[in-house]
């Protein structure tokens, strides 16, 4: 087996994002040495409790995960609580996690652990943190061996706005703060190919016959989330954008784009827009790899694979409903 691959996953978890962590942790080609929560989904503090929660039901208490910024750079908060319930997890209300704690100073963990050694980053919510963390020391970014973000929409419409996807609409500015100054190309994941990913009532149902605590973990924090993809979407089934993130930051054959330069709308009524100048109007320097096609399939069986890798006889009945 190759080394494994150091990673920070920034995060806000989030119904999806506990889903992304669950698969991050479950695969043994990374090795995840932190955890950073940014304000998103839900209030940092709840984002905070909820990466516990994940971490618990995989006994994996021992990572660490740090507070970060607790709004975005310019604009007031705005949660997306509508979708992932008052507590981030489907209002299941867990019990809080005893004998462990948060950390708090997300932003002066990234930079001093990239000082350290060469690391990734894999961030699945606003960027608010991470341009906190290029505005403080920039030059520690030189250490970052790639960059994976969840976040915009090229030629699909948004999913808080006509034309914004939530993480860059939530804080615009710390966005494009890290297109135009990461100093790396940045392999964007955007609705156009998350959207493409559905945990359908057949899977759903079939990780519930798995019988397992990660299986029941997956089903129950899903619940209020299908409901609302119904009501809002008419999809039957839910959305699970970040977890492709992960998946791609370890198999880049299960998407495929191409490179451009990317500016975020930061204000008016295209707020939170990804700019996406793929025809290179503006000759300017690529800034990002832009993924616009997905191996759906392909991503649910690794998945499934790696999240329920001891469940092997009824895994397989699993996947030929897929």
């Amino acid at each position: 087996m190759e080394k494994r691959r150091k990673v920070i996953i920034d995060c806000d978890p989030g119904i999806d994002d506990s889903l992304a962590l669950l698969l991050a942790l479950k695969s043994e080609e990374l090795e995840v040495v932190g955890i950073t929560i940014v304000c998103g989904n839900v209030p940092i503090k709840e984002g905070g409790e909820n990466a516990l929660k994940t971490l618990e039901i995989l006994k994996a208490l021992h990572i660490p995960v740090y507070l970060g910024e607790e709004k975005p750079l310019k604009r007031q908060l705005v949660t997306a609580q509508d979708t992932h319930g008052e507590d981030g997890l489907g209002e299941c209300y867990f019990e809080k996690i005893e004998g462990a704690e948060v950390k708090e100073g997300a932003v002066d963990f990234i930079i001093d652990t990239l000082r350290k050694e060469k690391v990734s980053i894999i961030a699945l919510g606003p960027l608010t943190n991470i341009a906190k963390a290029i505005e403080k020391n920039k030059k520690v970014f030189e250490n970052l061996e790639e960059f994976v973000s969840m976040g915009g929409a090229f030629r699909i419409h948004g999913n808080c706005s006509p034309v914004a996807e939530f993480n860059y609409w939530v804080d615009p500015h710390g966005a494009d703060y890290v297109f135009q100054n990461l100093g790396h190309k940045i392999h964007m994941i955007p609705l156009d190919v998350t959207r493409k990913i559905v945990l359908t009532p057949n899977i759903l149902e079939g990780i519930r016959r798995l019988n397992n605590p990660i299986g029941e973990y997956i089903v129950k924090i899903t619940k209020f989330y299908v409901d609302f993809h119904w009501k809002q979407e008419g999809i039957i089934g839910c959305v699970i954008n970040d977890p492709l993130a992960v998946a791609y930051f370890i198999d880049k054959s299960l998407c495929t784009g191409f490179s451009s330069y990317v500016e975020v709308v930061k204000e008016g009524v295209a707020v939170g827009q990804t700019i996406v100048d793929k025809e290179d109007f503006w000759r300017k320097s690529h800034n990002s790899l832009v993924l616009n096609e997905v191996n759906s399939k392909e991503f649910m069986y690794r998945f499934l694979e790696t999240v329920f890798k001891e469940n092997h006889e009824t895994l397989r009945k699993l996947k030929e409903v897929i």
